[in-house]
């Protein structure tokens, strides 16, 4: 047998099928990564747990799908990872690090509650055309 056919053939993208879309992934993901989504105003109503109105507040909404941020002029918080056991049944919803038990309501709703401090605060948001 020849030399020439023991020879290993050079690997070109083309000849492995399941790495011709690696380029394409790579860009999308650099691409998410760099997105320049800041947030959107939200109105939020701030109240007791016995529903007691305590006023009116505008808060810094940033909704990541799987958790989402609120930022008010006195306190940042960040949900984590919200969790649900079955989403058409159960609000998806998490406690942050501070204490207040974070719920997605909605796409456009969301919800902050501390018990220790007898609070919620409901946010709705507008939608993207409404802006």
């Amino acid at each position: 047998m020849p030399y020439s056919c023991l020879r290993p053939m050079p690997l070109r993208l083309s000849a492995v099928p399941f790495l011709r879309p690696l380029p394409a992934v790579l860009v999308l993901l650099l691409a998410a990564c760099s997105s320049d989504y800041k947030g959107v105003e939200c109105n939020g109503q701030r109240q007791s747990l016995e529903g007691q109105p305590l006023g009116n507040v505008q808060g810094l909404v940033v909704d990541r799908f799987n958790s989402f941020s609120v930022t008010l002029p006195d306190l940042t918080l960040d949900s984590g990872m919200l969790q649900s056991t079955n989403r058409e049944l159960y609000i998806p919803s998490a406690v942050t690090r501070d204490g207040w038990l974070a719920q997605r309501i909605s796409d456009r709703q969301f919800s902050i509650i501390n018990s220790p401090q007898n609070q919620m605060i409901t946010f709705n948001c507008p939608a993207p055309g409404q802006l």
